[in-house]
């Protein structure tokens, strides 16, 4: 699955939308699901980024994607909740949804860190996921085989110093999925996660300034899982977190 070869028309017919779509590994995401025929709703907080992610889609052939500005720091169960009706409306169902926005927060010891930025990461890093995940339960039902993708991290199944509330709010992610793996199990919806590892992004090099790039993977480098994981080829995997980048 690491070395996944996607057919041109994998994901054919297919609506996914993704979060953080304006950079990184969201972006490189809603090309490569776009390239193999998904139509992609582009979800992230920078409008700029977001039409530059569709007019490189447009330029390339692919279908016409939608573009959803939406700040998770800020967005209410109401925005999730009119979001999936307008996906219901438009679209008529919702094939894949790949949770891929995080923040970072500070890397401090525990004990320095502030109740507002825990609040801040929690909110961005897994209450949002948490309700857009419950609003989008709807149209993902709709499909007839539907994948939702978590994105956790090395840190988010085993804790390490300083990474307090990135860690925690990895390793509450990583519990959600699979209670909703569980949940769902026999059914046309499925949930896994990816941890993409060491890659070429602004997130990455926030936690490792002094770290060559050079020497990391570029998000497109990783795009064969998630290609994989939101094709049907993977529809009897449920309840797992995918490792991008084995040691």
């Amino acid at each position: 699955m690491l070395n996944y070869v996607a057919s041109p028309n994998e994901l054919e017919n297919k609506v996914i939308l993704v979060t953080g779509a304006g950079g990184g590994i969201g972006k490189a995401a809603a090309l490569s699901f776009a390239a193999h025929g998904a139509t992609v709703i582009l979800l992230g907080r920078t409008v700029k980024k977001l039409e530059n992610v569709y007019d490189q889609i447009v330029t390339s052939g692919g279908p016409e994607p939608a573009i959803v500005p939406l700040d998770l720091k800020g967005a209410t169960a109401q925005h999730y909740r009119d979001m999936a009706a307008t996906i219901i409306n438009q679209f008529g169902k919702l094939d894949g949804l790949l949770h891929n926005a995080s923040v970072l927060g500070h890397l401090e010891p525990l004990k320095q860190i502030t109740e507002e930025l825990f609040d801040e990461v929690m909110q961005v890093n897994l209450k949002s996921e948490f309700l857009m995940t419950q609003a989008l339960l709807d149209p993902l039902a709709l499909a007839p085989c539907a994948s939702v993708l978590f994105t956790s991290s090395s840190v988010g199944n085993k804790g390490r110093a300083y990474w307090g509330t990135y860690a925690i709010s990895k390793f509450a992610t990583e519990g959600m999925m699979q209670v909703l793996a569980d949940e769902y199990s026999n059914t046309s919806l499925r949930f896994n996660a990816i941890n993409p590892g060491a890659t070429r992004t602004s997130m990455r090099a926030k936690a490792f300034p002094a770290e060559n790039p050079d020497d990391l993977k570029a998000p497109q480098d990783i795009m064969p899982l998630y290609l994989y994981l939101m094709s049907d080829e993977s529809k009897s995997e449920n309840g797992k977190t995918f490792v991008a980048q084995p040691k």
